[in-house]
């Protein structure tokens, strides 16, 4: 069974040692929203709230992006401008890749890129 967006947020911040109010504090969000939330009564929040969330928490945004469904801005804004990332992430989406498949890819491009400096 998948977790859903709330649940994970909540394991996460348990996990951070911090209340609801903690976090909305240091997010600079409002309390009611972090509470409401974690209890699944609104929609995950914008990309960049996420990121601002797991700055607070200490963690990589990537889990709670992909439960939220949604890609940070910068991101984005990357691959809308650029017709080769369109068609490397089109031809990788047909493939149906693995999480492990795509962690293989990214250490797969580090290694290029570490070659060419």
């Amino acid at each position: 069974m998948v977790r859903s967006f709330g649940t994970a947020l909540r394991e996460r911040r348990h996990a951070a040692g911090l209340s609801q109010r903690q976090l909305a504090e240091r997010a600079a969000l409002d309390f009611s929203y972090i509470s409401k939330l974690e209890n699944d009564r609104l929609p995950p929040p914008a990309a960049d709230t996420v990121v601002q969330i797991c700055g607070v928490l200490g963690i990589p945004s990537g889990e709670l992006l992909a439960l939220a469904g949604k890609i940070p801005s910068q991101v984005r804004e990357g691959v809308s401008t650029s017709p080769a990332a369109q068609d490397f992430l089109r031809e990788a989406q047909q493939m149906k890749l693995s999480d492990a498949e795509w962690m293989r890819m990214v250490s797969t491009l580090r290694r290029l890129r570490e070659r060419q400096r």
